[in-house]
């Protein structure tokens, strides 16, 4: 199959890109490991890095090609009307941001089964992550991490992961910052006050290893959260999981990887019993579920049923 991937993003998007972006980086490698043929369209800037054997940097998009990936609605815009067919993915319930979900229900494929449900609709592929961007470590280090931009940490549940990692005995490390240097300021006092270690903003190997090295990762949204990339990357660096029951949480974490949290007495369970959770199963569990070919043969599933529903439509 040929597939042209249309985005605005600077590659590669896992310098500061946001996890949408990263998620296409991911799937423009994952279709080319599989065979598939991978035009990459970068609206802003030429590739910074090589980009992956068998996806080629197009300035301008192509059309002689099975299926047109766009990044979201703006992109396609700016495309204008489309002589192949496409397909975008869609990753937040915009609602939290008090946007009409109608912008997001026409040729979505929506990152986890509950996001889908969310806009009334059931065609959905999880978020995959690459292997070769993480570490894997069995032995942990005291500490637990709570990884997001701080302009959403509080809807993130900064304050919960606070809680847990006291219940649990260990130091909390946050990483991620603001653009907005009142934000920044503002979580400086949150942290000096309870004790937080914050790193900032990591990426690459040190990233890596922050993910790989703690003892637990803690997601306890309050958001109806659309995925949740941090938990893939955690789980497939054998860090256990303690995550809230809200949006795609249970769909990610299960009771062989971490705990997913309803109610203070489940957390409180969480911060006990994080230990019992085996770094390998972790590690499995990701490689099955969130490997960034297993999300790409995902969308070749989807792209195949559009290209079948138009032929069938074509013939009425």
């Amino acid at each position: 199959m040929r597939v042209l991937i249309a985005s605005d993003h600077r590659y590669p998007a896992s310098v500061g890109g946001p996890a949408g972006c990263r998620v296409l980086d991911f799937l423009a490698k994952g279709l080319a490991e599989l065979g598939h043929t991978v035009f990459y369209y970068l609206e802003k800037d030429p590739p910074s890095l090589p980009l992956p054997a068998g996806v080629t940097y197009v300035t301008a998009p192509r059309w002689d090609v099975d299926m047109v990936h766009v990044r979201d609605y703006h992109v396609l815009d700016r495309l204008g009307p489309l002589p192949a067919p496409y397909l975008r993915t869609c990753h937040t319930d915009v609602a939290i941001y008090s946007m009409d979900r109608a912008i997001n229900q026409e040729h979505c494929i929506y990152v986890s089964q509950n996001l889908a449900r969310t806009y009334g609709r059931e065609r959905f592929v999880h978020n995959g992550v690459d292997p070769s961007e993480l570490l894997f470590r069995s032995k942990k280090r005291d500490y637990m991490l709570f990884v997001c931009g701080l302009d959403r940490a509080f809807q993130k549940g900064v304050e919960r992961a606070v809680q847990v990692a006291k219940a649990a005995g260990l130091p909390l490390v946050v990483a991620g910052s603001s653009l907005k240097p009142e934000v920044n300021e503002r979580f400086r006092e949150f942290f000096r006050e309870h004790g937080v270690r914050h790193v900032g903003e990591v990426y690459g190997t040190e990233k890596a290893k922050l993910f790989a090295y703690a003892n637990a990762f803690l997601f306890p949204t309050r958001w109806n959260e659309g995925f949740g990339m941090v938990m893939a990357e955690a789980l497939m660096s054998g860090t256990p999981v303690i995550c809230s029951s809200l949006g795609a949480c249970p769909e990610i974490v299960n009771e062989k990887v971490g705990f997913v949290c309803a109610s203070d007495a489940d957390y409180a369970e969480a911060a006990r019993r994080f230990g019992e959770i085996s770094p390998r199963a972790c590690r499995d569990w990701a490689m099955e579920k969130f490997h960034h070919r297993v999300m790409a043969q995902g969308y070749v599933r989807e792209y195949e049923a559009e290209l079948g529903r138009r032929a069938a439509a074509a013939t009425l």
